[in-house]
């Protein structure tokens, strides 16, 4: 079985921003794959279906980024049969709309990664979603923005990326997903 985790902040004042891609993400698989985010606890929104065949839940932790281990460690409890997980977030060091998969490795100082890390001591794989940087404004205040329009056709086709990413891991592995999708520039 398979869990996907898409990290994001709930509520609708964040539901447009840079740090909820892996929700928007999320959505985006649910809706490709007809898989209802049905399913509720304290701390996350779930769902469960299948992808190329394989058992899979869908979440969206809904205890805030920071928070996001307690909801990724509830999931491993509540289903003993989890073998792999993908964890979906933004990443400020990658260029917008940029994809890069990685199997394991440190939070490179995401706080939901570090969050996941050390509730959980699993070993996950990562899609980063690329955000950028932007000079004139903190880090915190970035993610928090919403994009702009320029930005957002970007960010929406890559969406579509991110949800053929996912698929490409669970269907033929990781190193045949990176192959593809790093060598892959966003347009």
């Amino acid at each position: 079985m398979w869990l996907i985790v898409g990290l994001g902040n709930p509520g609708r004042a964040y539901s447009k921003t840079r740090h909820n891609l892996g929700f928007m993400v999320i959505d985006a698989i649910a809706g490709k794959f007809s898989i209802p985010l049905d399913r509720e606890s304290k701390n996350c929104v779930y769902g469960k279906g299948t992808i190329a065949g394989k058992d899979i839940i869908l979440a969206k932790p809904i205890t805030f980024m920071n928070k996001s281990g307690a909801a990724v460690a509830y999931l491993l409890k509540k289903f003993m049969r989890i073998e792999n997980i993908v964890v979906i977030h933004d990443d400020l060091d990658i260029n917008t709309g940029r994809l890069k998969i990685r199997e394991n490795g440190s939070s490179g100082g995401h706080r939901g990664i570090e969050s996941i890390i050390e509730s959980t001591g699993t070993h996950f794989i990562r899609l980063k979603f690329g955000i950028g940087r932007a000079e004139s404004i903190s880090p915190e205040a970035y993610v928090l923005k919403n994009f702009s329009r320029q930005e957002y056709p970007l960010v929406k086709k890559n969406i579509d990326r991110a949800v053929d990413a996912v698929e490409m891991i669970i269907d033929k592995g990781i190193s045949p997903a990176q192959n593809k999708f790093h060598k892959e520039q966003p347009t």
